[in-house]
């Protein structure tokens, strides 16, 4: 008995694929060796980004609040443990953005913590 493949299901799977690597350059875009390992390239790097992203995000918030907090003379490490020591339940993402964009409301923080 011949062997029997699928071939429906295996164009199904290379066209999904196809359109993942639709606006690349070149062979990668439509050859299909070449579309495979750079789509599964682009989704391993697109995995890592995410991770990757909060990573980039955290340091700048800690980039941002440690300018802020030098402003009223604390470096970062003492203003945070001022925070948590006085109860404070302000994340970094929104002490960042109190720092860059509402800075006497930043100020009103670093008062309450200071005292």
């Amino acid at each position: 008995m011949p062997r029997s493949v699928n071939h429906v299901a295996s164009r199904a799977r290379r066209k999904n694929l196809m359109k993942l690597a639709k606006g690349y350059f070149g062979r990668r875009k439509n050859v299909w060796t070449v579309a495979k390992n750079a789509v599964e390239k682009g989704l391993n790097y697109a995995y890592e980004g995410r991770k990757q992203k909060k990573r980039n995000f955290r340091s700048l918030w800690i980039a941002r609040i440690n300018a802020g907090a030098r402003q009223h003379g604390m470096s970062y490490s003492q203003f945070m443990g001022a925070v948590h020591k006085n109860g404070v339940e302000l994340n970094r993402k929104v002490l960042a953005d109190l720092a860059m964009n509402h800075p006497e409301a930043f100020k009103a923080v670093c008062d309450a913590v200071n005292k």
